[in-house]
């Protein structure tokens, strides 16, 4: 039977929606090859789960971790507890099934018995791991070969461990919790990213890879639900919201690494998953924010299993009857020109990338194209563009972080500005854009400080104007 039954079998039983026996009494009418919505709507129709949503949830749990490979053990197997797949909870961290991050100890891990550990236990150790790195308040964890394993907290790099990982003790840590035929890819390639499920609530975008001691493993921690424009703690939520009213043109998230662009662009496509009766395509690489079909048809494609590259699979979108077009990352030349046209014929289309701010946005969406297209190409952007939103993650003196955004807002000063090549002149224009919802980074920085949210050290490092550093006292 394929594995994405046999995860919502698991996490059916999990979440106490129904028994073993009912399971498996299911599964013998609706049969074994059953795939994933025949066997759920066989549960329905039964009249053994009334609880529609929450099996719908449990669906697109199961759908996603699939690809990791089946449930161990076997939740059909009598003999097994209901809950066996997940890390049993010990110590401090076991004592507070509903904790949130930041709140948990500093995680712990046996790194000096790896060798003495067979898979099973390893694997249980390693998930155990991850939840409690997330408890304690991490965004990153790294296992690499002669290194210490560490953790990213706060945007500070901290090892939790003075014993460095030997060749073949990161090699059995960073592949224990994959599938045979994922082992193999990463062996192959030597490169390769993921998506890895816990379970429901514990996701994580992995990069395997290999460098001269060995190698390397990099987990990020995903968000457990899908989040809330509101609750990013972004300003100006009115103008970002008008820029998803649109229903065509382009819209850029950008940041440096760790600023939170991929919550940021999930959060967008559940708002927009709420407000309309779209289709929505996402491509990412790899799917890490599992987005429900509610008033809209969600449907998301990962580099590697689903498709080649975003490029194929933006061009192929165009031919899937889409409305919105949301691409993880805007990386190459093909891909961003196939976004501009995307944009240019009837699809609102998000994109992300690596750019500190909007002026220094539009000089690497227009520089990738060679000279002979460039007054063809700012013609094109400056006619598609909706706004940009470019934000960054600041150590707050509360002891968390805090998000400072900028937002470009298209109007006719803009667009100009792009046609003519004048990207220098963005400044001003969005200085006299307030009331349209424009901000600059450093203003916003600024403002930060003023209200006490972060320190004087972090605002002096994160404003580079002489005018707006003389303000910071």
């Amino acid at each position: 039977m394929n594995n994405e039954t046999l995860w919502l079998i698991r996490l059916g039983l999990n979440a106490k929606l129904f028994t073993r026996d009912q399971a498996l009494a299911t599964l013998r009418a609706a049969g074994r090859d059953a795939d994933l919505v025949t066997y759920a709507q066989r549960l329905i129709d039964d009249g053994i789960v009334s609880d529609v949503e929450k099996l719908e949830e449990l669906a697109g749990n199961a759908a996603a971790r699939a690809g990791v490979g089946p449930p161990e053990p076997n939740p059909l197997l009598a003999d097994q507890d209901d809950h066996a797949d997940a890390p049993a909870p010990t110590g401090n961290a076991g004592t507070k099934a509903k904790a949130t991050a930041g709140d948990g100890p500093a995680p712990q891990f046996p790194f000096d018995r790896i060798g003495t550990m067979d898979d099973t236990a390893l694997a249980a150790a390693l998930r155990k791991l991850l939840i409690d790195a997330g408890l304690y308040g991490a965004s990153d964890l790294h296992l690499s070969a002669g290194s210490k394993p560490f953790v990213r907290r706060l945007r500070a790099l901290s090892p939790i461990t003075e014993h460095i990982l030997t060749d073949e003790e990161s090699l059995r840590l960073n592949t224990v919790l994959l599938a045979e035929h994922q082992k193999n890819i990463f062996l192959e390639r030597r490169d390769y990213d993921l998506a890895l499920a816990l379970d429901a609530e514990h996701r994580y975008r992995v990069n395997l890879m290999f460098h001269k001691w060995g190698p390397s493993g990099s987990y990020r921690m995903v968000p457990a639900g899908v989040p809330k424009l509101d609750e990013l703690g972004l300003r100006n939520l009115d103008a970002i919201r008008k820029l998803l009213s649109y229903h065509n043109g382009l819209i850029l998230i950008t940041g440096p690494v760790g600023a939170g662009k991929t919550t940021t662009l999930a959060a967008m496509v559940a708002e927009l998953n709420e407000q309309r009766e779209d289709h929505i395509i996402t491509v990412e690489d790899p799917i890490e924010v599992v987005q429900l079909p509610k008033g809209c048809n969600v449907t998301q494609r990962e580099v590697g299993p689903h498709t080649k590259s975003f490029f194929s699979a933006l061009k192929g979108a165009l031919r899937e009857d889409p409305d919105v077009i949301v691409i993880g990352e805007l990386r190459d030349l093909e891909t961003i020109e196939m976004a501009i046209s995307a944009s240019e014929t009837g699809h609102l289309v998000i994109g992300t990338m690596h750019t500190s701010d909007a002026s220094t946005t539009l000089n690497r969406l227009l520089d990738v194209f060679p000279p002979a297209q460039q007054t063809q190409i700012r013609a094109s952007v400056a006619e598609s563009l909706r706004g940009v939103v470019c934000q960054r993650l600041l150590p707050s003196t509360e002891g968390g972080l805090v998000v400072a955004c900028e937002i470009m807002v298209s109007n006719t000063a803009i667009q100009a500005l792009i046609r003519e090549g004048k990207t220098s002149g963005l400044r001003n224009t969005m200085e006299t854009g307030v009331k349209e919802g424009m901000c600059i980074m450093e203003n916003v920085v600024l403002e930060l400080y003023q209200q006490r949210k972060i320190t004087k050290e972090t605002a002096l490092n994160n404003i580079s104007t002489r005018n707006v550093r003389a303000k910071v006292t």
